[in-house]
């Protein structure tokens, strides 16, 4: 049995949940709207150039879930995927993962964003195993801070390996399937790395690689 992991924004759906998730919250009027939406562009062109500092984007974006109560959240969640998640499904995304499931391949997403928001996504498509950065809940709500290793470049393999050993699995004929030079540090690692619908940074990366390089759009 192979992995087959999938990195999730822009990949599985055809847009960045954790940004869509920032500007549900700001056109619900939960946030301060002008001030909320630039920063939310700001950390959104910072990912995409490499430059995120992770632990300042998640302190940002992981307040909100820690201003409201867990009743009110799942309501808004709902909305959300309704709203800005169905929308950017992606029917090749789902025909790729039921392939790699007749295949028996382990199918699995490995995200940066919180799994609060990603794992209404993951059970869309059928996908149990989720790793995601994980936001600390105190037993009756989420506090603003994280439980353990941001799922972020070099995160992403610290996560993985973890998983690994705690299921007493393999690397062995593994594929991730990404679009983010962020990724690379897992692309890396796997037998077969796939650039899907992939950024400049990790396009230039996969042709002089000789990677392969496919579209779910």
């Amino acid at each position: 049995m192979a992995l087959a992991i999938f990195d999730l924004d822009n990949t599985l759906i055809a847009d960045d949940s954790d940004y869509l998730w920032g500007q549900f919250l700001v056109e619900k009027g939960v946030v301060d709207g002008a001030h909320y939406e630039r920063e939310n562009r700001r950390f959104y062109d910072e990912y995409k150039n490499g430059t995120l500092d992770i632990m300042a984007f998640l302190a940002f974006s992981l307040k909100p879930l820690a201003d409201n109560p867990i009743e009110t959240l799942n309501q808004w969640r709902t909305e959300f995927f309704k709203e800005k998640i169905e929308p950017n499904l992606l029917p090749t995304a789902m025909n790729s993962v039921d392939q790699h499931k007749t295949e028996g391949d382990h199918v699995m997403i490995i995200t940066a964003t919180n799994s609060f928001v990603t794992r209404p996504i993951a059970d869309a498509y059928g996908i149990e195993t989720l790793i995601a950065t994980e936001p600390e809940w105190d037993g009756n709500q989420y506090t603003g801070r994280i439980s353990g290793t941001p799922c972020f470049q070099s995160g992403k393999v610290e996560r993985l390996e973890r998983w690994l050993q705690e299921h007493n699995q393999s690397m062995d004929g593994s594929y991730f399937y990404s679009d983010s030079h962020n990724d690379l540090p897992l692309l890396e690692r796997v037998s077969h790395p796939v650039a899907v619908d992939a950024d400049e940074k990790l396009t230039a990366t996969a042709i002089e690689r000789n990677c392969r390089q496919i579209s779910f759009r």
